[in-house]
């Protein structure tokens, strides 16, 4: 059956309850949100998971949080999101901000914005499956580990699938680095060349700073089994709460015109680093004139 034909269960007596204690606005952003994720083109087997262990009703209740965050606290604003094609995708962004609200937002982008919506797939680190709840959740959230087989399938599948090229590298980086795109990897690519995608560059003005960064322990991090170890405004500052910290900025998204390429996915990383530098142009041109348009931080 499809998405959109999983009917909602019947409420029970405690939902309703603690339903007429949630106020109307929220409660309207959480059947928007229902809604969206019943008019995703997913695929679902008769216990209402896709082939991915994406489950609606949990991605729902989950996912409201970010769709708060979405409207409320960084307002976020897109532009150019037309111009994203149906069928396989690459969304290929910029990555900052020290906490991964930059993804969250644009997978909320994609759902709420979109026509029609667009389940966002992201390719998460192995320490999630390494974390049996973590796992499971996103699972749930329709992610998968991000090796470039798993990638390649949801690709073949027709997904639209999220990638940070620069990885931990930009998302750590010091504030006086901001809007500085780092170096990029050369995987997603290699799967655009061998799955025929198209890419969508996206540039998001906002996340650098949401949470600005004094320097990043790197080596300290590693031996403590973390990627790395940033020093910011509120890590380690706030504890365990540091991490998730952000500013109320206001986040602009610019998606950009597809991008295609031809040639062979498994040619000299020279040759495929040429077409990467096309994508890592496209994206900064998308920064520049998001800064030069928007009117503040947080406006």
């Amino acid at each position: 059956m499809t998405n959109g034909e999983l009917a909602d269960a019947p409420a029970s007596l405690p939902a309703r309850l603690t339903s007429a204690l949630v106020p109307a606005p929220l409660q309207k952003l959480g059947r928007e949100v229902g809604a969206r994720l019943r008019e995703t083109p997913t695929r679902l087997n008769g216990y209402g998971f896709d082939p991915y262990g994406f489950h609606p009703d949990t991605a729902r209740r989950v996912l409201l949080p970010s769709a708060l965050l979405y409207r409320y606290y960084f307002r976020v604003a897109t532009h150019g999101i037309e111009s994203v094609p149906s069928g396989r995708l690459l969304l290929i962004g910029n990555h900052s901000g020290q906490f991964g609200y930059d993804g969250a937002m644009l997978s909320m982008a994609m759902l709420l914005e979109a026509r029609p919506p667009r389940l966002c797939r992201g390719m998460a680190e192995f320490m999630f499956w390494r974390t049996p709840w973590a796992g499971t959740l996103a699972s749930r959230l329709g992610m998968m580990a991000g090796t470039p087989r798993n990638c390649a399938a949801m690709l073949d599948a027709g997904e639209c699938v999220m990638v940070f090229p620069e990885g931990a590298r930009g998302a750590n980086k010091p504030y006086r680095l901001r809007y500085r795109l780092q170096r990029f990897g050369l995987g997603f690519m290699r799967l655009a060349l061998e799955t025929n995608t198209p890419i969508v560059p996206v540039g998001i003005v906002g996340a650098e700073e949401q949470q600005p960064g004094f320097a990043n322990l790197e080596s300290i991090g590693k031996r403590l089994g973390l990627p790395s170890l940033p020093i910011t405004i509120s890590s380690p500052w706030l504890g365990l709460l540091g991490p998730a910290f952000a500013l109320p900025v206001k986040y602009h998204i610019y998606f950009g015109e597809p991008m295609r390429f031809d040639g062979r996915f498994d040619d000299e990383d020279a040759v495929i680093e040429r077409r990467v530098d096309e994508v890592k142009d496209a994206i900064s041109a998308l920064l520049a004139h998001g800064r030069s348009e928007r009117k503040g931080i947080f406006a």
